[in-house]
């Protein structure tokens, strides 16, 4: 399909516009290694609000995942910082490095560059990994962390174990990171409880064509570096109030690691199950999403405002909230 006719770079372009309208331009922070990253800012930051980093999945690019968050959180007070994740969008590196940690640093890099020093987090899926090794790396700049659908405390022998729909490396990677309709229906259908019933496959190989043909082998080794000799025994313990955010019936990361992420971290931590939602719960639930962030940032009696910092909670919380 031409690109004039596409209906994903018409999608892509009102995201963008959506960004733009919003108050966000976008930046481009090069680092000494080489790696550049893309970032949406504020048009004008402004001291009195308080700066929020959204993390992104691997599902697409930073203004395809959060652009329905953005309104509800600009009018709650908050400054939005919405990078790319190298390898995504024009966020890419010459180096072989691709853990979480070198994102990490690249994120914190474009983080200082933008001025900004002590932020909240919100990562979404792997974008959640990332934000995890950041609070871990950063613990004077991350105050407060919502973590959404992350399975970071997985253990490489969760996927012989049968815990995930996928019993082997390839087969996940071939549905994270469809090349074919029907691979790209696979992944709709297990990160969404009420999947789109029709999807021709014109519009599938357009979204893949405009979407998920560049730096295939960057995220096929992406995915490797976090499944590869991964042992919950090797998480760090992040120390900020944290909320795991999670869908009830999510297929990617299930929910059994929302709960053993909330053991790990014990008292600093609550868990919100989102019932009818699934992996894709920041798609499907973006109106419970944004009144999560927004209670756990700044409407909570221990919530961080304009940077100062704020004691620890003192009680483990678990929330269930039935959403039709």
């Amino acid at each position: 399909m031409p690109r004039w006719l596409s209906f994903t770079v018409f999608r892509d372009r009102c995201h963008r516009r959506a960004f733009l309208a919003a108050g966000l331009r976008p930046s481009a922070t090069a680092l000494a290694d080489g790696a550049t990253v893309h970032c949406w800012v504020p048009a004008r930051p402004d001291p009195s609000r308080s700066p929020l980093l959204l993390l992104h999945g691997f599902g697409a690019t930073a203004i395809w995942q959060w652009s329905a968050h953005l309104r509800p959180l600009l009018g709650a007070g908050f400054d939005l910082y919405v990078p790319d994740l190298l390898f995504f969008g024009v966020s890419a590196a010459p180096g072989p490095d691709r853990s979480e940690s070198y994102q990490a640093q690249c994120i914190m890099a474009a983080m200082e560059a933008a001025g900004v020093r002590r932020f909240g987090l919100v990562g979404v899926s792997y974008g959640g990994f990332v934000a995890y090794r950041m609070a871990a790396m950063y613990p004077t700049a991350v105050e407060r962390v919502v973590l959404c659908c992350a399975g970071v405390c997985l253990e490489e022998r969760d996927l012989a174990a049968g815990l995930f729909v996928v019993s082997d490396l390839r087969e996940a990677i071939e549905i994270l990171l469809p090349q074919r309709p029907e691979k790209l229906r696979q992944l709709v259908r297990l990160s969404f409880v009420r999947p789109q019933l029709v999807m021709p496959s014109v519009f599938l190989r357009d979204y893949i064509q405009v979407m998920c043909k560049d730096y295939v082998k960057e995220k096929t080794e992406l995915i490797q570096a976090v499944f590869n000799e991964r042992k919950h025994s090797d998480l760090p313990k992040i120390n900020q109030p944290t909320l795991i955010f999670w869908g009830e019936q999510d297929q990617i990361f299930p929910l059994e690691l929302a709960h053993r992420l909330q053991r790990h971290l014990g008292d600093n931590s609550q868990l919100a199950v989102i019932s009818n939602a699934g992996h894709a719960v920041n798609l499907e639930k973006p109106k419970e999403l944004c009144e999560h962030i927004i209670a756990f940032f700044l409407d909570s009696p221990q919530g961080s405002h304009n940077g100062q910092d704020v004691p620890s909670p003192n009680s483990q919380k678990n929330i269930n909230f039935n959403q039709d």
